[in-house]
């Protein structure tokens, strides 16, 4: 069963975090840094992205899906930390276009299970799991798709929450340079990539993020399925 559950989560993995990466470049492009576009990472074709981080792109998702049963894995997209400095806001705005895109996948995986139970082709399933959003009325084609949809939905809003949580060296922890002056985000931003914060940080993020996502998980759920008070 995990075998098949990596073939269908694997994909999902790889489709949300190459977005994610892409719109780190698009953002940073946008804002004047080509660095992440010259590196081949503004591209929404994966194998750039993983010739970057071939472990985080393949081998730890892969390994988590049939050791935890749900991949884990990181990509990274490159950019002028110069440019970061004189632009801190611009800085702030390409981190947050990476969880912002899983934010977007998230909502439109929404929509369509939502379409899907309009059309009566998936059905409110009698208990939720990170692979059973939604279920299939009839065996077949549907079933693959509910298991796709489900596993979109849950891995996004993982993405999304992760992502943005205020701690280095999560996006998220990028939030402060669009509230304050730029010379003050600019101190803010050196101050913040000192390896001890992002080594705290990802302790820190590990304690909160299960009980935190656990409350999201059962809120976007309940917001799917009104009514329907799952717990």
């Amino acid at each position: 069963m995990r075998i098949a559950e990596a073939a269908l989560w694997y994909p999902v993995f790889l489709f949300s975090v190459t977005l994610h990466e892409f719109a780190h470049a698009w953002a940073a492009e946008r804002g004047g840094d080509p660095t992440a576009y010259l590196g081949g990472q503004g591209s929404l074709n994966p194998l750039p992205h993983i010739r970057r981080e071939p472990v985080g792109m393949v081998i730890f998702p892969i390994a988590s899906v049939l050791l935890f049963g749900w991949p884990l894995g990181y990509a990274s997209a490159p950019y002028d930390p110069h440019w970061a400095h004189r632009h801190p806001r611009r800085a702030a705005w390409m981190a947050l276009a990476g969880p912002g895109s899983n934010f977007l996948l998230f909502l439109g995986s929404v929509a369509l299970i939502k379409l899907g139970i309009g059309l009566r082709f998936f059905a409110v399933p009698h208990t939720v799991t990170m692979t059973q959003v939604t279920t299939a009325s009839a065996p077949g084609l549907f079933t693959a798709l509910a298991y796709f949809l489900s596993m979109l939905f849950t891995l996004n809003l993982v993405l999304t929450i992760f992502n943005l949580l205020p701690l280095p060296p999560f996006d998220g922890s990028e939030i402060v340079a669009l509230f304050v002056g730029e010379d003050t985000a600019r101190r803010y931003h050196a101050f913040i990539k000192n390896p001890l914060f992002g080594l705290i940080g990802f302790l820190v993020a590990w304690r909160v993020f299960s009980p935190i996502f656990r409350v999201v998980f059962l809120a976007a759920i309940n917001v799917v399925y009104p009514g329907s008070h799952f717990s």
